[in-house]
């Protein structure tokens, strides 16, 4: 198994030779694989396998679950060849061998009962096996595991070679466990809305996906592509046999007959989207999906969920059968959107920050965008506020700043605070006159905000420039800034400085 020399040559026609893997390139894949592999002897089960059935067991399952200790002595005849380091990772072990001598700790407790589905796939001659377990670290801390294991070819008949992936499901299976424990203890536990059922009748549906594949239709989502109303077709023909009183609460209906009848103002708009991705899933095989989607309350809001979906065992011929859970995440999303905003946004003044300005300035260069003007302003009397009556006062004529600039100006253009007290206007396609016109507009809006508050007035120094051809923009902004600073030194050399700020805030 570990000869360097040797390789594989694969070819897919039976002509052309691929390049050559070589075999410690698969050992590579092994052991930096990012799953936690093992590869095991399952010959030693095979052997035990051959004396029940000698004493003439045949239903497995039932013999191994009368008695646990049986399911413990075929655990016991498994022999670990190998495992990779994502394994020692994943349970706290500081080498293979630490691992080895102490799969007693790992394999325990839970894993014997779930143990009994795996050696029942193998019993019934399958060479493929799934099934969810327990394990623990060697830490002791426990783990839920999605356990996948193949007997390796060359091996049906002995099981020596059995290669098992294990994927750490824990933080899944916690957030399932709260989700249950909502669902009983909803009054309890305020943070987390109660889970929402449903069972549908998904059989219609398949039956037009069916008629698509009879057409010829090899591509669902390229077929969605041209013709779009098969998905709002689709949405129409969903049944819905029965929902729980979480429902009904959560999208705001009086009651169940209420909320079925008026299914269309649930299943509109943002769902088409989220609902052509299910379809799609659905005619690749998939029977069971999580996904995020967008429903909306008969109020009218909308309601963001985490939506997990399944055809239930027994329906996977016809989908008449399908059960929905709806778990309501709408707080989670408007906490991303503020997140999101944050990151763009000052949350002072709520103009767009220093941050998005940057990437603003280098998108409108990366266009050859022309012309762009630039109006750099700079609030005035900032710090004498701060000193005079504190910051308080200070972050009022912050945000009236705001409220002038914000109001000044319109998509495409933007205005960002890029300092304390500094602002820039990023106009494009906007030329020198009408740049000087947006400056004398925000005068008179400065005028105004001044009429409706009292106290400290506003006022902003500001500077215009207008890009030339060939010209960086960061040179116009210079420019503006150059103008800026101009106009802020003619107001503190003014007769008229002193007297506009001396107004004490009321």
């Amino acid at each position: 198994m570990r000869h360097a020399s040797r390789s594989i040559l694969a070819s897919a026609s039976g002509s052309a030779q691929q390049m050559p893997v070589q075999l410690n390139d698969y050992e590579g894949m092994f052991e930096f694989a990012p799953t936690s592999l093992w590869l095991e002897d399952f010959s030693g089960v095979r052997r035990l396998f051959d004396e029940w059935r000698a004493l003439g067991i045949t239903d497995l399952a039932s013999y191994l679950r009368a008695d646990r200790s049986r399911v413990k002595a075929c655990s016991e005849r498994i022999s670990v060849l190998k495992v990779n380091l994502k394994t020692l990772e994943l349970f706290d072990a500081p080498g293979e061998a630490e691992l080895i001598a102490n799969l007693a700790s790992v394999f325990r407790d839970d894993m014997l009962d779930h143990h009994i589905g795996e050696l029942t796939a193998l019993w019934n001659g399958e060479t493929e096996f799934s099934t969810q377990s327990v394990n623990y670290t060697l830490a002791g801390r426990r783990i839920d595991i999605l356990m996948t294991g193949r007997v390796l070819p060359g091996h049906e008949s002995d099981f020596g070679r059995v290669l098992i992936a294990i994927e750490d499901v824990t933080e899944r299976e916690e957030a399932r466990r709260k989700q249950a424990n909502s669902e009983r203890y909803a009054h309890g536990l305020l943070e987390h809305s109660p889970v929402s059922l449903w069972v549908e009748d998904f059989s219609r549906i398949q039956s037009l996906l069916d008629e698509l594949r009879a057409r010829g239709i090899e591509d669902l989502r390229v077929f969605t592509d041209v013709h779009p109303e098969f998905v709002k077709r689709c949405m129409a023909e969903i049944r819905v046999l029965d929902v729980n009183r979480q429902t009904v609460d959560l999208f705001h209906a009086p009651d169940k007959a209420t909320l079925l009848h008026r299914l269309g103002d649930i299943f509109r708009d943002k769902m088409q989207a989220p609902f052509r991705e299910q379809l799609i899933d659905l005619w690749d095989g998939k029977l069971f999906q999580s996904r995020e989607v967008v429903n909306y309350a008969l109020n009218g809001n909308e309601v963001h969920l985490l939506m997990q979906f399944s055809v239930l065992p027994g329906y996977e011929h016809d989908w008449s059968l399908v059960q929905v859970a709806l778990t309501d995440i709408t707080a989670r999303k408007k906490a991303e959107s503020y997140l999101e905003f944050l990151g763009r946004h000052d949350v002072l003044t709520k103009l767009y920050n220093r941050s998005y300005y940057v990437e603003e300035l280098n998108r409108l260069e990366r266009k050859k965008t022309h012309p762009v003007t630039v109006i750099a302003a700079d609030l005035n009397g900032l710090k004498m506020a701060n000193d005079k009556w504190g910051h308080a006062v200070g972050d009022a004529l912050l945000r009236r700043a705001g409220e002038v600039l914000s109001k000044a100006i319109d998509a495409p253009s933007c205005v960002a605070r890029i300092g304390g007290d500094e602002f820039v206007l990023l106009m494009p396609g906007t030329d020198a006159d009408d740049g000087h016109s947006k400056r004398e507009e925000i005068n008179r809006l400065i005028d105004l905000n001044n009429q409706f508050y009292t106290g400290v007035p506003l006022s902003l120094a500001m500077g215009c420039a207008t890009s030339i051809p060939g010209e960086p923009l960061e040179a116009t902004v210079r420019r503006a800034d150059l103008a800026m600073y101009e106009a802020k030194s003619n107001f503190y050399s003014g007769p008229n400085a002193d007297r506009e700020h001396a107004q004490e805030p009321r």
